[in-house]
């Protein structure tokens, strides 16, 4: 299955939700359209760079994650990474936890349990079904996999606080949706639910506070 979040898949989407969806339409004018995020094709890389995302910044993973890179040299193929001991992983700014939610997704890999270049071949219950077998890895961690690496049209990760933050304000909602709320508000999105999420951090991070 080819990619379809492309900037102009966005655009598309999002247009022909404005046209019957009056506060998107005015989000849209507000904020513009989100830019096309991509992390590239499933890879070993791609998995250890969301398990050193977990619950840390933006900027704080980007720096953990550029020592991995520079540890291995740029290679990372699951077995020498296995390779480094625990100390040296540590002293990178992984986690205990993290060493070894990263040593189970390399074994699995290795061992063929977890097969990255599949992925793409799957429909998407099924690349969640995948992912989430791998230790450390929930329905969050494989949502962003068929949104930014696979591009899946008609993904809606509700579990994610600034989705239903982005919600509240799209809305002027006066608390937080949880999640069941978030999928009830949803459902008109579909099939291009993936197109809104995306805007919704968009407009979360963008939109002025009134």
């Amino acid at each position: 299955m080819e990619f379809q979040l492309t900037q102009d898949d966005l655009a598309r989407a999002l247009d022909s939700i404005a046209r019957r969806d009056s506060e998107i339409a005015a989000a849209l004018n507000r904020v513009g359209y989100p830019p096309e995020r991509r992390s590239g094709e499933p890879s070993f890389e791609n998995f250890l760079k969301i398990i050193v995302g977990q619950q840390l910044s933006v900027k704080a993973a980007a720096t953990i994650f550029g020592r991995v890179r520079s540890a291995l040299d740029s290679d990372f193929c699951p077995s020498r990474f296995l390779a480094m001991d625990d100390e040296a992983l540590r002293g990178l700014g992984l986690s205990r936890q993290k060493i070894g939610y990263a040593r189970g997704l390399a074994g699995a890999v290795l061992e063929g349990s977890l097969v990255p270049s599949g992925l793409a071949d799957l429909p998407d219950e099924a690349v969640v079904e995948q992912i989430t077998r791998i230790k450390g890895f929930g329905r969050w961690s494989a949502e962003m996999v068929l949104l930014f690496s696979l591009g899946r049209p008609d993904v809606w990760p509700a579990d994610d606080l600034a989705i239903r933050a982005g919600l509240q304000r799209l809305k002027a909602m006066p608390e937080r949706p949880d999640r069941r709320l978030a999928d009830a508000l949803a459902e008109p999105w579909r099939p291009q639910r993936s197109a809104v999420a995306i805007f919704l951090w968009h407009y979360y991070s963008n939109a002025p506070l009134v």
